[in-house]
This record gives C-alpha cells, sequence and structure tokens, in this order.
C-alpha cells in the first residue's frame, strides 16, 4: 500500500476534524455584555419554546436572507445583540441595514437606489420610514387582490410590509419603550408583542406576554412586580444606559431563578443555542463541495489517495449531517422529516448514505462524486427553505402526528433521496460520455448497476410512501385517494420508476436511454417536491413564489440539457 494512499486522507480527516471543533467552540462575547446570556433566554413564539438566539436568527433570515448584521463602525454583531438593539434601542436598531429589497418598482415606492444599501439591496429602518404609509397603501392593494393574480410587485410589497410590522413588534415584545407612558405602552405591549416572554406561575401553565404582566399586575394592584416582566425592563434599562455590570448581574439572576423552575427548557435553549452557532449543516455543505472536488480530480491525478480522502470526508460530513438531524429530533421531539426544510435535509443523509454503500462497494470515486453533488445541492435548498422562518415550528394539526411523520414522510422523503440519486448518477454518465474520454466499457457498466439498483429502492419507497400516504389521508379526510396534485406526483415517480425498470428489463433502451430516463427522474421527483406546492391548489399547497417557480423551471431546463448531451456520440470513439 502506497504510503499517501494513508497519509493523505488521514491528514485531511483530521484537518477537517480541527476546522469542525473549532466551529463547536463557544464564542466569546464581543462586548462586555454577556450577549451570549440574554441569547440563551428562552420565550414561546410560533407554538414552541425557544431561546432568543433563535428568535434572532430566524427573523434575520426572513428580513435579509442571512444572519450577519454590521454596525456603523463595521463591527459584526451577534444576532441577538441585533435583537438587544431591535427590542430595547430601537433608534440604534434602525441604522441597520438588514431589509432586502430587490424588486424596482418597490425601490423607486421607498425612494431608494441600489447604490444607497448594503450590497445594493439591503436597507435601513430609517431609510424607509418616510415611505411607510405608501408601503402601506400598495401592500393593503395587493392584499385585497386574489393570491392568483398577485405580480412580482405585490408579493414584494406584501413580503416588505410583513417584515417592517414584524420589526416594529419586537419593540413592544420584551420591554416597555424608552420615555412612552406607562398604561398606554403596557396595552400596545400586550397587543403588538409577539413573544410570550413571561413563565407561568403553575407548571404547565401559559405564558404571557410582558405587556399582559404589567397589566395585570397594574389592574391587581401588585407593587412588587412579576419578577420576569421586571427582569426584562431592567434588562432595557441597563442596555440603554450601557452599564455591562448591571446587565450582567440580571443575566445571572435570572437564569439562575428559571433553570431553578424550568431546568428541563433552559437545557434545552443552550443546546439550541449551541447548535444554531455550529451550523452543522453549513459546514457538511463545505465538505460535500471538497469530497467532489477529491473525487473529480481523482480521476485525473492522485486516484488512490485522493479517492479514500473523499470517502473519509464523505463519511464526516454524512456524520455531521446525521448528528444535525438528530439534534433536531431532540429539540423539537418529530421525527426527522416534517416539514419542506427537513424534508431536503432528509433527501441529502439518504441519497449520501446510499452513496457511502456504492462507494464501498465499487470502489472508483463515482459514490464519492454523487455524493458530493446531491449532499451539497440538498443542503443548498435546505439554506433557502430556512429563509421562511424557523425550522423547527410545530405542524399543523392535522399532521400533528407522530406515528404518520415517522412513517408516510419519511418513507416518500427516502424515495425522494434515491430518485435524485439515480438522476446524479445518470447525470455523470452523460457528462462523462459527451466531454471526456474517461467513460470505459466497465466504468459505463458499473454505473447503469448502480442506477438499476438505485431505481429499485426509489420504486420500493415511493410506492411504500404513497400507499402509507393514502391511509394517512383516509384516517386524516376520510378518503384514501382524492387526485390531490402531491398525490398524483407521488404517483408519476412510482409511474416513471416502473416505466424505467420494465424498458431496462424489455431491452428498449441500453445504457445511454437508461442513464436519459434517469436524468428525467429527476424532473419527475422535482416536481412532486416543489412543483405540486406552486400550483395554490389541493390539501399540500403551500403557496406560489417566483423565486421557487424560476428555480423550478431553471432545474427543469438544465435536466433537459443533460438528456439532450445523451444523443451526442461518445468522446472517445
Amino acid at each position: 500500500m502506497k504510503l499517501s494512499k494513508v497519509i493523505v486522507p488521514l491528514a485531511a480527516l483530521i484537518a477537517a476534524i480541527l476546522w469542525l471543533a473549532a466551529s463547536l467552540r463557544p464564542e466569546k462575547n464581543a462586548t462586555t455584555f454577556d450577549v451570549a446570556g440574554f441569547a440563551r433566554l428562552h420565550v414561546k413564539a410560533d407554538g414552541r419554546s425557544k431561546p432568543l438566539d433563535t428568535v434572532a436568527r430566524a427573523t434575520l433570515l426572513r428580513f435579509q436572507g442571512r444572519q450577519a448584521v454590521r454596525n456603523a463602525d463595521g463591527r459584526k454583531l451577534e444576532p441577538a445583540e441585533w435583537l438587544l438593539d431591535a427590542t430595547f434601542r430601537p433608534e440604534a436598531a434602525a441604522r441597520y441595514r438588514v431589509f432586502e429589497i430587490t424588486h424596482p418598482e418597490l425601490l423607486a415606492l421607498a425612494h431608494l437606489r441600489a447604490a444607497d444599501g448594503d450590497g445594493g439591496k439591503r436597507f435601513s429602518f430609517a431609510q424607509l420610514q418616510n415611505s411607510i404609509d405608501a408601503i402601506h397603501e400598495k401592500a393593503r392593494q395587493a392584499d385585497a387582490r386574489p393570491s392568483a393574480g398577485r405580480d412580482g410587485f405585490d408579493r414584494a410589497v406584501l413580503a416588505l410590509y410583513g417584515n417592517l410590522a414584524a420589526y416594529r413588534n419586537l419593540e413592544y415584545s420584551l420591554a416597555p419603550p424608552a420615555g412612552a407612558p406607562a398604561h398606554d405602552t403596557f396595552h400596545m405591549m400586550a397587543q403588538f408583542g409577539t413573544l410570550l416572554a413571561i413563565p407561568s406561575d403553575a407548571p404547565g401553565g401559559e405564558w404571557r406576554k410582558p405587556g399582559e404582566a404589567f397589566l395585570a399586575d397594574a389592574a391587581a394592584q401588585n407593587k412588587t412586580g412579576n419578577p420576569a416582566a421586571l427582569a426584562y425592563a431592567g434588562l432595557a434599562y441597563t442596555w440603554r444606559a450601557q452599564d455591562a455590570a448591571s446587565f450582567n448581574e440580571i443575566i445571572r439572576l435570572f437564569h439562575a431563578d428559571l433553570a431553578k423552575r424550568f431546568p428541563a427548557e433552559m437545557r434545552k435553549a443552550s443546546i439550541e443555542t449551541a447548535f444554531n452557532r455550529a451550523d452543522l449543516f453549513y459546514h457538511s455543505s463545505i465538505l460535500f463541495v471538497i469530497v467532489f472536488l477529491c473525487a473529480a480530480v481523482s480521476w485525473l491525478r492522485w486516484p488512490d489517495a485522493l479517492r479514500w480522502t473523499a470517502l473519509h470526508l464523505m463519511t464526516l460530513a454524512w456524520l455531521v449531517t446525521t448528528a444535525g438531524i438528530l439534534t433536531r429530533m431532540c429539540l423539537g421531539g418529530y421525527p426527522p422529516v416534517t416539514n419542506l426544510y427537513s424534508s431536503a435535509l432528509g433527501v441529502a443523509w439518504f441519497a449520501v448514505t446510499l452513496c457511502l454503500v456504492l462507494e464501498i462497494l465499487f470502489r472508483n470515486a463515482i459514490g464519492s462524486m454523487a455524493g458530493g453533488i446531491i449532499g451539497f445541492c440538498a443542503l443548498l435548498i435546505a439554506h433557502y427553505l430556512s429563509l421562511s422562518g424557523d425550522t423547527l415550528e410545530m405542524m399543523q394539526a392535522v399532521l400533528d402526528n407522530n406515528f404518520w411523520l415517522a412513517t408516510h414522510v419519511v418513507t416518500i422523503t427516502f424515495g425522494y433521496g434515491a430518485m435524485f440519486l439515480a438522476g446524479i448518477l445518470g447525470v455523470i454518465y452523460i457528462v462523462l460520455h459527451a466531454f471526456t474520454g474517461a467513460l470505459t466499457r466497465e466504468t459505463s457498466a458499473t454505473i447503469t448497476r448502480m442506477v438499476y439498483g438505485i431505481v429499485c429502492f426509489a420504486m420500493l419507497f415511493s410506492f411504500a410512501g404513497t400507499v402509507l400516504g393514502g391511509i394517512w389521508a383516509d384516517q386524516s379526510w376520510g378518503r384514501f385517494w382524492g387526485w390531490d396534485p402531491k398525490e398524483n406526483g407521488a404517483l408519476i415517480i412510482v409511474i416513471w420508476c416502473a416505466v424505467l425498470l420494465h424498458a431496462r428489463w424489455g431491452g428498449l433502451v441500453r445504457e445511454r436511454g437508461i442513464m436519459a430516463m434517469a436524468v428525467f427522474g429527476n424532473v419527475v421527483t422535482a416536481w412532486s417536491w416543489f412543483g405540486t406546492n406552486l400550483l395554490e391548489v389541493g390539501l399540500h399547497s403551500y403557496g406560489f413564489t417566483s423565486s421557487g417557480a424560476i428555480a423550478l423551471a431553471a432545474f427543469v431546463a438544465s435536466q433537459l440539457i443533460v438528456i439532450g448531451l445523451a444523443l451526442l456520440p461518445p468522446k472517445n470513439v
């Protein structure tokens, strides 16, 4: 065995592990304030208990598509530090450019130019303040139109106005604004505040908004006041006064009180905060890119060393993704797949699992290359799906059933993953066929066997998932099948798998034909996964988005181009 075959993969694996370990280290506060302690305080919102760190990150992702915020001096703020300013010092937060605006008509409505924004598309509340009335009026007009009749501007102005309203509500969510009349402010906080931050005195009782707690104390003439509400008021006062010592002492005492009364929730909040900071799926996506590059280069130079490096790093990326999914399961109390975001994670995990098996069996770097592609692409899709808000939010009541979430949804997601993997293998085959001379007879036969086996997996999981979905529908809606677009999409996947397998068994297509059909399976699966959600009809529709429709159309076009490349004569002929 060559020494490089051991040293290079081992060195790459150790470097990757050290890089991951560095991301898990607790970050030091950039200021003398215990911002990290504030981030770990937990509240209830969107139907679940979550740390303020998650509130801040999800809000920033919704507003601007990223979590990064910089102050006037260029210093990068922690999301929780931005939330402190948004809730306690709105005059400072108003200068942060956190509202993404790209639609030209919307920019014109707000009297803004791309040159005025951060990165040409992010603007501050102060820049938008004079245009809020005009934005409100356009949003009101857009809201009056049927959803199907709204154009890109309508959707953009509705999203911006919703973000501005959510931003203003933060000012009333934790503590009274500075200088406002107390009683009027309490009513405003009770009406517009969005965070249930005041624990119940009774175990298992309902949490309240701080404004509701202040009003209850005023009505009962409680001179001592609610301790949690007073703690947030104290945090607001010391943050505005920039009194770090008093701020940190309030955080310490508040944590001690909550840990005594709600130990499980506080532990979970600390875990979720650390999970947010670690950003495991982002690190996995970077590893998958490196896996792809190592596998691709291994066909040109250093085949043994780079092939083993790709396999080691793919295993590490799979372990990190698995750890992230398991952590989400512990935090949410749900099976691994509960919504579109987690379905993307499930597709990545199952497809890469199959790629590991393929690479161990065939040892030709094809499994690693496919794993790098599908792992990165699925996690990239998950990132864009996370921009809508909290990815751990509870499901709708009819879906709030762990048994069916653990059977139908997971099974059908595994079917998606297997079908996409077969399609990616088809893409690899066609690219090698059209542009390189690396597609030998042996390699061609190997990829064909891979695709055949993966399509069999896809057929099994898609069929089982569709049947289980029918049983779930019968229990939830009183009918097994209703020709809902999502049901039709699942059925189309099963039919296409059957068509591909029968075409192979009957000798109707040879290797290139099988690969072209596998690539078209990507189109079929993407339609079932996302396309049916864009129709705005049926029981599984999550609403039309222009960005989603454009992305789906671009993906379908790319797959049709790849299928066209299969018609070209082989490069090595």
